[in-house]
């Protein structure tokens, strides 16, 4: 129990020290940055592999508050209506210039967590930071494409190896499992890669474990908050579905730098005991 409390209190400590409200205000303007370029690739790619785009969005909408989801679908629509043969390189273009910008603002926080100085070479650490922006593009595609596709992918199998029904509803249970596990991977793979420290995979599971279960929460919970108690249109007008979303990526850059923290503190533990 002593124990817990002082991993508690270090860690309040250290929310005020490295700023974290700071860091992730930082995060939240470059999500904005990357949101639409991401959108249209990810929409557009989609498209060629002859999936509807309203089920992507339907799932989006699941998670995303209805203000967000509504920007995202009044702008997004429009510029899938004049698709064009480029749209797509245009898309990932942007993506990676713009999402590795939020990955290297994710990379000063982890730093700041470890309390080690960026050393690395301008090239690599914009390489790194492009290798985890196409590693995350993966893990949100998985997080769309298992949710929408992975019914008809479990009737597909089941189908061909003679398998019951009740097989593929537990499919359909542990598909959204299998998301998340991914998602929890891709994560680690971003907390031992970002910082300039050495790190062990074992070293970021419990960050790792954190952000996972936490920026799942987040969004729900705020999704709930936003559909049933808030009335950010009665403040801000016109602007409410823009703050809305802002402070979606806002709270979730939050819950990623404090899963970088939770890693520095048990990595520094490790090393003194």
């Amino acid at each position: 129990m002593k124990n817990i409390m002082s991993f508690i209190k270090e860690f309040v400590t250290r929310v005020k020290e490295d700023d974290i409200p700071g860091m992730a205000a930082q995060l939240a303007y470059f999500f904005l940055l990357s949101l639409f370029p991401f959108m249209i690739f990810l929409i557009t790619l989609l498209g060629h592999l002859h999936i509807d785009e309203y089920r992507v969005l339907s799932f989006v909408k699941t998670y995303a508050p209805p203000e967000t989801f509504e920007i995202i679908t009044d702008n997004l629509t429009p510029l899938l209506n004049n698709e064009s043969g480029s749209l797509l390189s245009i898309g990932i273009i942007g993506t990676l210039w713009a999402a590795s910008n939020g990955v290297n603002a994710i990379m000063r926080a982890f730093n700041r967590a470890h309390n080690v100085e960026e050393s690395r070479p301008f090239l690599v650490a914009r390489l790194i930071a492009i290798v985890l922006t196409l590693a995350m593009v993966v893990v949100i595609g998985v997080a769309f494409l298992l949710p929408v596709l992975g019914h008809a992918i479990g009737v597909y199998v089941f189908s061909f190896f003679g398998l019951s029904d009740s097989f593929i509803a537990m499919w359909d249970a542990l598909r959204w499992v299998i998301s998340s596990i991914i998602f929890f991977i891709v994560l680690s793979f971003l907390f031992v890669t970002a910082p300039n420290k050495r790190l062990k995979y074992k070293d970021a599971v419990g960050g790792a474990l954190f952000a996972t279960v936490g920026w799942q929460l987040v969004s729900l919970l705020f999704s709930f908050y936003v559909s049933n108690l808030g009335n950010f249109s009665a403040t801000y007008g016109s602007l409410g579905g823009v703050i809305v979303l802002m402070i979606w990526f806002y709270l979730s850059g939050i819950v990623i730098i404090a899963g970088g923290e939770i890693n520095a503190m048990i990595h520094k533990r490790r090393k003194q005991s």
